[in-house]
């Protein structure tokens, strides 16, 4: 079964994602605390519930009776409350479970069928919710037990659940759901699909919840009306609405006779409007939840967030940035070159604060905390720590600190391998730490905090640390080394383990040893113009910082000229720029050149010999040095002169000119205000490649 990309699907897809991490913070939260408490079982149940009824209406089976079976289980530790309960099985059995919908969800994500089979997981939780039922000691009978764990779900699909009594009762129930749940058509119509087993007949406002999109705003607006006829007394009826999901306030009240709600009328959708307010569905003894039914009429529920599909916030974003381009085609169009226009530089003025608003407010928007990342990692240290037969305790900081959208996608994969390598490498079993004097409990801490235009996401353990001269052993046979040992610092023989096909474990095992894992760290760090640097201390342990910016998007940048190219070079990398004296520029024995500056040596990069410009400036002391910085080294740059500050949105590179190879010291391009293209200098690949030797 294939999936079209609809909004319904989309918003299965999103509501879905989000009750899974719900559900694992809350099986990982209960694991700390050595029990499932009420609140956390309660939790669950509705989680399940929840997505038992969505994938049952999207036609996923498979997840639909897994959930099923985990609402059942839960539904049990819930009511019976059984005291002996293995809750290291119990996650296991959840947790395989969230596995299994995040593989589907996934799948449905890429557009192909959700094909996965639960059955030997189902299997699994049935037997173990067998178990349960046979050693709990609460005094009831087995098969008693059995029928009141499956009493609620046969309410729902059979008239069978208890006996109906001869009499017709009449109903009216106004359902309001959690302001901002979403999907309250969908909601809505699962409330229906459950009546169907006691109702005789059920009317409901809206009548069209399925296919008409303005049906969610009226129940947010007004609630979910229903009006019932049945066998079954009121406070069963009660009983299993008040098990809606999400459910914010239930008003049900009872009615003498059919002529009391003019609903059941064959005039009801005519007078279906009137109903609240003449008062008849009052009677019974319910006439104060009816008006506060009324009062209620007159409240508008207002959502305060709303969801937005994050391509639609990327087009924004594409559209920010032409704005900002055509911004400066216009201020600095040279046709306005030596007029003297005071109202047209106000007005220019007024549009540059206009436009620089309009773009912080979308970056603010597209802006996410790193909580959902980092939380994931609980799960991670989790599994590993079962497996490696490992005691570790994760600490996260920052994690309120907010990233871009975007960059939240390249720093999920490089997170993971770290922490992972810190446990299986870093992190020494119970018994080395004892005879180490450590804690028997190995740490991690997981930080994230601001750094002007940049975000650094610490990853720091307290285990044994890397060793030197096992990684300089290991270079050497794989044949990684770039320079000389001797020339090396500590922090560069470090990053050596980022390599492709470098590993320091002589054995394979399910999370090392084949020297894959760090390389994808860099990568995906580098994409987004990133850095990555270690520090250790042997049997102190490790510290991996990575360097990232808050956006992709818009920089502010320095134009430069080569010849008759230009340049941009991003502000945040430059120190300072200046005019070097003739005896200011020395060569070193290499033949490097280098510059004085205030009794320190600089190297010095023609930009026009790297790049291959011509130009007729090639003499220091008629052209200008932009002294540049990253991680810790400091470059000068040498071009024919400055042309000014301006705020650029960054392009990427044409296929053609990136399957070149040329491109080592470009981040990107531009398009600047006159029209032409300046190139994006990459001041961490410039600095790398000016180290001499």
């Amino acid at each position: 079964m294939k999936y079209s990309n609809e909004p319904m699907l989309d918003m299965f897809i999103f509501e879905t994602t989000q009750l899974i991490e719900q559900l694992e913070t809350a099986i990982l939260s209960s694991e700390k605390s050595n029990c499932y408490t009420q609140a956390a079982i309660n939790e669950i149940f509705r989680i399940m519930h929840t997505i038992k009824g969505c994938s049952a209406m999207m036609l996923l089976d498979d997840i639909s009776s897994l959930a099923h079976a985990i609402e059942d289980l839960f539904y049990f530790l819930r009511e019976e409350k059984p005291q002996n309960v293995d809750c290291c099985t119990l996650s296991d059995l959840v947790l395989e479970g969230v596995d299994f919908v995040k593989v589907e969800m996934e799948k449905i994500k890429n557009g192909d069928a959700a094909d996965g089979k639960a059955y030997s997981l189902i299997d699994n939780i049935k037997a173990f919710l067998a178990v349960l039922k046979h050693s709990n000691t609460s005094g009831a009978p087995a098969d008693t037990k059995e029928h009141n764990s499956e009493k609620w779900h046969k309410n729902c699909v059979s008239r069978e659940a208890a006996p109906p009594s001869a009499a017709i009762n009449f109903f009216k129930a106004v359902i309001f759901f959690e302001e901002g749940c979403e999907m309250e058509n969908i909601r809505a119509f699962e409330v229906v699909h459950n009546l169907k087993g006691i109702a005789d007949e059920v009317y409901h406002i809206p009548e069209n919840i399925t296919d008409n999109s303005k049906s969610s705003e009226i129940i947010q607006r007004e609630g979910f009306k229903l009006y019932i006829t049945t066998h079954y007394p009121y406070e069963q009826l009660y009983e299993l609405l008040m098990r809606t999901v999400l459910l914010k306030k239930l008003e049900l009240t009872e009615a003498e006779s059919r002529d009391d709600i003019p609903a059941l009328s064959q005039a009801a959708h005519e007078m279906c409007a009137r109903v609240s307010e003449d008062g008849s569905p009052g009677k019974g003894g319910n006439g104060q939840r009816e008006a506060d039914y009324a009062e209620a009429q007159h409240v508008s529920i207002h959502n305060s967030i709303i969801s937005v599909n994050v391509n639609k916030l990327d087009r924004l974003m594409d559209r920010i940035g032409e704005m900002v381009i055509a911004e400066a085609m216009v201020v600095q169009n040279p046709d306005l070159k030596g007029m003297q226009m005071d109202n047209f530089q106000k007005a220019a003025w007024q549009l540059n604060k206009i436009v620089g608003e309009i773009q912080d407010m979308v970056m603010s928007i597209r802006m996410v905390p790193l909580a959902d990342t980092f939380n994931k990692m609980h799960r991670i240290v989790r599994d590993m720590c079962r497996k490696l037969d490992k005691e570790v305790e994760l600490e996260i900081t920052g994690e309120e600190t907010e990233v871009d959208k975007n960059i939240i996608e390249h720093i999920s994969d490089p997170l993971m391998h770290l922490i992972r390598n810190s446990i299986d490498h870093g992190i020494e079993p119970p018994e080395e730490r004892k005879a180490a004097g450590k804690p028997h409990s190995g740490r991690i801490a997981l930080e994230a905090r601001n750094a002007g235009s940049d975000v650094l996401i610490i990853v720091k353990d307290d285990g044994r640390g890397l060793n030197r001269e096992r990684i300089l052993t290991k270079a050497r046979e794989n044949d990684l080394l770039l320079k000389p040992e001797d020339d090396m610092s500590d922090r560069e023989i470090f990053s050596l383990i980022f390599l492709a096909g470098f590993s320091t474990k002589d054995g394979v095992s399910e999370y090392s040893g084949r020297g894959v894992g760090l390389d994808v760290v860099t990568k995906n760090i580098e994409k987004v113009g990133g850095s990555v640097q270690v520090d250790s201390v042997m049997g102190r342990g490790t510290s991996i910082t990575m360097k990232i910016p808050l956006t992709l998007a818009i920089i502010d940048g320095m134009n430069i000229q080569v010849g008759s190219a230009r340049y941009t070079i991003p502000i945040i990398s430059i120190m300072q720029s200046f005019r070097p004296a003739e005896n200011d520029i020395i060569t070193d024995p290499d033949g490097n050149e280098m510059v004085m500056l205030r009794g320190c040596c600089y190297p010095v990069l023609r930009l026009h010999e790297h790049f291959n410009v011509r130009t007729e400036i090639t003499e220091f002391t008629k052209g200008i040095f932009i002294m540049v910085e990253s991680e810790h080294k400091v470059l000068c740059i040498f071009a024919d002169e400055l042309l000014g500050q301006q705020q650029v949105v960054i392009k990427a590179l044409p296929a053609y000119i990136r399957s070149s190879g040329k491109t080592r010291g470009l981040a990107g391009c531009t398009l600047l205000g006159d029209g032409s293209i300046s190139l994006i200098v990459d001041i961490a690949g410039l600095a790398g490649l000016s180290e001499p030797g």
